[in-house]
């Protein structure tokens, strides 16, 4: 069920598809040529490696008459880059068949120097990539020749924290139809925009304003769906990082709170949890959400109430609602 605000936005990308390549990789990348199909014209045939060892290149192999979803990471990134692939493994996800044979997932470092296909390999298994997402390196010119002519660059980066723009780019090369989005966006909205965008008419359709409920989310659910969900549940088993049930009675709350707030400072400063945690959950790093105290502390509050709303409902469906005042104790 789609809410008005999604609704709302998803009439927008409708607009938007109707924008030209020239409007949106134009843009970016200067003018284009008269006659320029967003071809073999356009895109530079450079050779590209990917995690697997097998050399490619980017317009024949990669480009032509595919749709695809590209952005740009780097393994050692400690704010943006984590967040945004946790985010692309639960869009491949929510597209069911559709990666590998109607999409192919691209993810170009611009790290290349340090991020060969073997580090890119074992980052992507990190992150349970699927089928249909090939994580590409290559020589340092070519990369930057790349995400240029891609729009995923920007005369910005340099002044950004993470080098780069936290962009996701949809590409329907034979149609010539390109639009840019946001990488870290809401994994559900980012599945939706794919579907309508490539026109995948076999899944569900949008439903109307008038079967849409009204949306009722408050601040820290939006902080927790937005920036956490990715990686974590509550109550539903590990993700890529640890199910949260619990963890405000288990862990200290000022530890928690600054963990949030600065993680890579936590772990650089070689905090037990912290490492332990990173050794765990196969070195992934936390990635800084870049909340303030007042978040961070209306986030564990939040998670706390969910989780012991869960811990209630599991108990009634055992037939022992005194179990979660039990277990509340026990920690």
């Amino acid at each position: 069920m789609y809410t008005p605000s999604l609704q709302r936005r998803l009439r927008k990308i409708a607009v938007s598809i109707a924008i030209s390549a020239a409007a949106i990789l134009g843009s970016v990348s200067g003018p284009a040529v008269a006659g320029n199909k967003w071809g073999a014209d356009y895109f530079p045939d450079v050779i590209l490696t990917t995690q697997h060892g097998k050399p490619v290149r980017l317009y024949e192999d990669l480009l032509k008459g595919q749709s695809v979803a590209i952005n740009v990471i780097y393994t050692s990134c400690t704010d943006e880059c984590p967040l945004e692939t946790a985010r692309m493994a639960e869009v491949q996800r929510l597209l069911g068949k559709h990666p590998g044979k109607d999409v192919q997932f691209y993810s170009v470092s611009i790290d290349p120097e340090h991020d060969t296909p073997e580090v890119l390999k074992a980052y992507a298994e990190k992150f349970n990539a699927g089928p249909g997402w090939l994580f590409l390196t290559g020589k340092k010119e070519d990369i930057k020749l790349v995400t240029r002519k891609l729009g995923l660059s920007r005369n910005s980066d340099a002044a950004n924290r993470d080098g780069h723009a936290s962009s996701l780019m949809l590409g329907n090369e034979p149609a010539g139809q390109w639009m840019r989005n946001s990488a870290v966006d809401n994994p559900r909205f980012l599945a939706a925009t794919m579907r309508n965008f490539f026109g995948w008419k076999d899944d569900a359709p949008v439903a109307s304003y008038s079967d849409a409920k009204a949306l009722n989310v408050n601040r820290a659910q939006f902080t927790f769906e937005s920036r956490c969900a990715s990686c974590h549940t509550i109550g539903g088993g590990d993700r890529i990082g640890p199910d949260l049930i619990g963890v405000t009675e288990r862990r200290d709350r000022h530890w928690l709170g600054r963990y949030l707030q600065e993680p890579e400072k936590v772990l650089a400063e070689g905090d037990p949890i912290a490492k332990s945690l990173f050794d765990q959950y196969k070195q992934v790093r936390m990635p800084n959400l870049k909340l303030g105290a007042e978040d961070a502390d209306v986030l564990l509050s939040y998670i706390k109430t969910k989780g012991l709303e869960r811990q209630a409902m599991a108990a009634a469906a055992r037939g022992n609602p005194s179990a979660n005042h039990e277990h509340k104790h026990h920690h």
